[in-house]
């Protein structure tokens, strides 16, 4: 099965919501509107736990690309979401992707190699970045970046693709010309958004926004809207209940503390879960009383690295829980 048989037969099972016209000019994500749900494609990221890392570049060359990716959840009144994980896969400058190959859909073998594929959890501005090259193409698809975002504990919250503006001055017409830098397809047989498998309903929740140049290379910005009723849970009824604020010093050698605020007399407790979703880290702290508190953790046996911090309080409205980003050092 070649690569085009493979997109449409997924886009026939898979189905998506008509968003909208297709945009071949730069435009932001449709404000405040969950991205649309595409497929992961023939190319997802085996082990995506594996790869938590901000430089994705690997052995590959190309412009030098900056990928910025906001969640927001529309549910919390499209308010940022700390602490979710957020993975990204995409193409090389010649259309080739990492942990495939050897076959009709992608001859080249790249088996073996796991470039332009990462990780990273959102900080509390609910902000991933990571370090890339610049997309090429390949036949039948537009430029695009494969995105998987899901809660610290696992939950799929979404799967999309980030389409890219195709203007005549665009980037992604100006660096496909750049043979200095190693594109060599220009765009003779490039397929754009509008007839594209994918984009071809229309790109509004999925347009990314790009800037810079050549030879400053370019950076990417999207806002990737989901709609989680936990993640409002979170943010709206939790805070009536209490708060925490970021813990200090952060990143954190040995102890940190966790400035928390109860409204009303509770039981909490603090859990902290690695990047891979495995609980390293529970502290019971039994019944506080009302009012603001300080919670010591002690993280000198964690390894070095970003982890989720939870702290969960339960009383006579319900259990709560809160999150956020701890870094390690």
């Amino acid at each position: 099965m070649n690569r085009i048989d493979f997109l449409k037969k997924s886009f026939g099972f898979l189905g998506m919501a008509v968003v909208g016209p297709s945009l071949l000019g730069g435009s932001e994500a449709e404000a405040c509107t969950v991205a649309s749900t595409e497929t992961a494609g023939p190319f997802p990221t085996i082990n995506p736990a594996s790869y938590v890392r901000n430089n994705i570049v690997g052995t590959r060359t190309g412009v030098p690309f900056t990928i910025n990716i906001s969640v927001k959840n529309v549910l919390s009144n499209c308010a940022a979401v700390a602490g979710l994980l957020v993975d990204i896969w995409h193409c090389d400058k010649d259309g080739n992707y990492s942990q495939y190959g050897g076959s009709t859909m992608q001859p080249t073998n790249y088996t073996t190699q796991d470039f332009l594929r990462g990780r990273q959890t959102t900080d509390a501005n609910g902000l991933v970045s990571f370090t890339s090259i610049f997309p090429g193409w390949y036949q039948s698809r537009a430029t695009h970046i494969h995105v998987h975002i899901y809660t610290a504990s696992g939950t799929s919250l979404l799967i999309s693709q980030i389409a890219f503006p195709e203007s005549a001055t665009s980037a992604v017409a100006t660096v496909n010309a750049a043979t200095a830098y190693g594109y060599t397809k220009g765009m003779s047989g490039y397929t754009y958004n509008a007839s594209d498998n994918v984009f071809s309903d229309g790109t509004a929740t999925e347009m990314g926004t790009i800037t810079g140049s050549l030879t400053a290379g370019y950076v990417l910005s999207w806002d990737a809207f989901v709609s989680s009723t936990a993640l409002a849970t979170k943010s709206a009824a939790a805070e009536t209940q209490f708060q925490i604020r970021q813990n200090f010093p952060n990143p954190a050698s040995d102890l940190t503390r966790i400035p928390v605020v109860l409204r009303t007399p509770s039981e909490v407790q603090v859990t902290v879960v690695s990047m891979t979703g495995q609980q390293v880290l529970r502290q019971v702290l039994g019944t506080l009383s009302a009012g603001e508190k300080m919670i010591d953790l002690d993280v000198s046996a964690l390894a070095a690295g970003s982890y989720v911090t939870t702290v969960k309080v339960a009383n006579l409205s319900g259990t709560f829980t809160q999150s956020q980003l701890l870094l390690k050092n």
